[in-house]
């Protein structure tokens, strides 16, 4: 590190252009394993409340590579120094190299180099900085690739922090960034002959102290996740057959919003009909403000047009019942799932107000969106996020030649979707009771991430405010999932989700299908079949063969804890079903237990408004 006034002086000249505003969001950034918003990742972000931002502390994250966290650090006098300690965990800490840190209210020999407070204050505009400004040198006696805690605040004699510089790749070559700080992360222990998975290289992360870490990456020619637990590397050259493969996948998104399709759909071509043209422009504007009021974007035909390359029938994923279904691709490279809608006889225009704003009320990663509608001539279009990797149901059952899922996969999916469906039941007032749940409704995005579908069925239940359990209705759903208490009493309530959830996790412990009339007769229904067997405690013939949990002692144990779990959520009587809460709680201990972890957060209930629930 050069220290040199002029050359810190370069960095300040070159790095007030080049810093970048951008982040990770936490509803729609992508971050690839080791990284995530729960419990169960390794490296866990928060999410700022203010901006939904993905941050480490009270620091916004910027970027992550495979090597790397890019964190901002906004220039500010006199902060504590002691502020950087955020940044220093056990799986990342600041790099030694490409990093300068800016600091105040230095013994003189903390650093020979320092910034001019003129330049500072005109500058940076910090007429408050009165304090010398020097660079905080990061050199360790040990041979490490990460700074030391120790050394930052204690050593170096500085009781400010102002800022960092550091240096990263562009596509112009390489610039130094005033405002962020590069971090290195990795996993605890060194690499091995079982670290990565296979077409991955381990790289060792020296921590100082005589400790390693490893960091996993995919090998030229080959990409995906590197880590084992998490997924493996697949060849580049089929990445793109790969794409045109599970496209066809987007159409069960589409499927999932049918009613909305339809409803949205059946109010233009209503209105179309039974009025002029005049008449026809009022219901667009409805329409408009409609989406406008419940937060869904609204796009204009022509950028859809563009998306789809006019409609054409080289991005055509099929046409089902409700409509066309398009892959298309806006100017940012995103994909999306795109549906003209045709035009049918539906419910009011009441329905339809009721089904957009339910979908735009809930916010949660682990349900699929609508990103946005249109309404072109009196014709609806419905613009969804894009899932390429298909259903839980077609992976389980190996449809589309699908491998098997392993089972570390297969928890962390039964976790998220539990999390997901709790946060309709407990962090949403009035509930949402989403009323199909079932592992075709279960999404999976690049990363084998669950996303819930398919609110065309959902009906929003009693305020918390009521001493109300249920809504009375007629029974609605798929043969198999279906509550047998809510098929009897016509009673939904949030027990008739867990319920199905409960069938759901049969499906992810054996691979059965939840209706085959190849079974024997009283075992034609999956929940029935799984009641007999687990109650006799015969849970080793219902466990899919393709787990071979006979060769995994803790596996099996993973399996049966899982299963008396669903035994507890098929109970006939709702009172006897735990709470979404507690199943996600359970799902949470018990792959806690099977990868032999505990975490500082382990006890604390995860993605879910704990307080709400309490209150009832």
């Amino acid at each position: 590190m050069d220290h040199t006034p002029y050359l810190i002086f370069l960095f300040f000249t070159l790095t007030v252009a080049a810093q970048t505003t951008g982040s990770v969001n936490c509803q729609t950034g992508y971050l690839p394993y080791p990284f995530g918003f729960t419990d169960g990742y390794p490296i866990r972000f928060n999410c700022s409340e203010k901006t939904d931002e993905a941050a480490i502390g009270e620091f916004a994250v910027a970027e992550v590579t495979n090597a790397n966290i890019y964190v901002k650090i906004p220039p500010l006098c006199k902060r504590d120094i002691r502020k950087i300690e955020q940044l220093f965990r056990h799986n990342f800490a600041p790099s030694i190299s490409q990093n300068t840190i800016l600091v105040q209210g230095c013994n003189e020999s903390s650093s020979d180099c320092s910034i001019g407070r003129s330049f500072v204050q005109d500058r940076l505009n910090l007429s408050s900085c009165i304090s010398q400004v020097r660079c905080l040198d990061a050199a360790t006696e040990i041979k490490a690739d990460v700074m030391s805690v120790v050394d930052v605040v204690n050593r170096s004699g500085c009781k400010y922090w102002l800022s960092s510089i550091t240096l990263q790749s562009k596509s112009q070559g390489l610039v130094n960034l005033l405002g962020q700080l590069r971090l290195d992360w990795w996993l605890k222990e060194g690499c091995s002959s079982t670290t990565c998975s296979a077409n991955a290289s381990c790289t060792t992360v020296n921590l100082g102290g005589g400790g390693f870490g490893h960091r996993c990456t995919c090998d030229d020619g080959f990409y995906g996740n590197a880590f084992i637990v998490h997924g493996g590397c697949r060849p580049v050259g089929k990445r793109k057959g790969l794409l045109l493969k599970v496209i066809v996948f987007g159409i069960a998104i589409l499927l999932g919003a049918s009613l909305i399709a339809i409803l949205i759909f059946a109010f233009v071509y209503r209105h179309k009909r039974s009025a002029s043209s005049s008449r026809t422009s009022l219901a667009n504007r409805l329409f408009c403000e409609l989406a406008g009021n419940s937060s869904v974007p609204f796009y204009t035909y022509k950028e859809l047009e563009k998306a789809t390359d006019n409609f054409s029938d080289k991005n055509k994923l099929g046409t089902g019942a409700y409509g066309t279904v398009y892959a298309g691709e806006f100017s940012n490279s995103s994909w999306v799932a795109i549906k003209r809608l045709r035009r049918k006889d539906t419910p009011s225009i009441d329905q339809v107000v009721n089904e957009i704003k339910l979908l735009s009320s809930v916010s949660h990663p682990n349900l699929v969106r609508l990103l946005g509608c249109c309404v072109a001539q009196g014709e609806p279009i419905l613009v969804y996020e894009f899932m390429p990797n298909g259903t839980l149901s077609q992976h389980l059952q190996h449809e589309r030649g699908h491998a098997p899922l392993s089972w570390p996969l297969r928890l962390s999916i039964a976790s998220q979707t539990a999390n997901a469906i709790a946060h309709l039941h407990s962090s949403v007032n009035p509930p949402i009771y989403h009323r199909d749940i079932k592992s075709s409704n279960i999404l999976l995005d690049y990363e084998f991430n669950s996303k819930v579908s398919d609110f065309g069925l959902s009906r929003l239940g009693m305020s918390t405010d009521f001493d109300v359990s249920h809504i009375s209705t007629a029974p609605q759903g798929t043969p198999g999932y279906l509550d047998p208490q809510y098929h009897q009493d016509f009673q939904l309530s949030d027990k008739s989700d867990v319920y199905s959830f409960g069938v759901v996790l049969i499906e992810i412990i054996s691979g059965f299908k939840v209706i085959d009339f190849t079974r024997p007769f009283t075992e034609v229904n999956l929940a029935a079949l799984a009641i007999d067997r687990i109650g006799r405690g015969r849970v080793v013939d219902i466990i899919d063969p393709s787990l071979q949990t006979e060769n995994d002692p803790k596996m099996f144990a993973s399996v049966q804890n899982l299963a008396e779990l669903a035994f507890r959520c098929l109970s006939f009587h709702r009172n006897m079903r735990p709470t979404m809460i507690e199943v996600a709680e359970d799902i949470q201990r018990i792959k806690l237990m099977y990868f032999g972890k505990e975490t500082r957060n382990s006890k604390k209930r995860s993605d879910i408004d704990i307080k709400r629930l309490n209150s009832k």
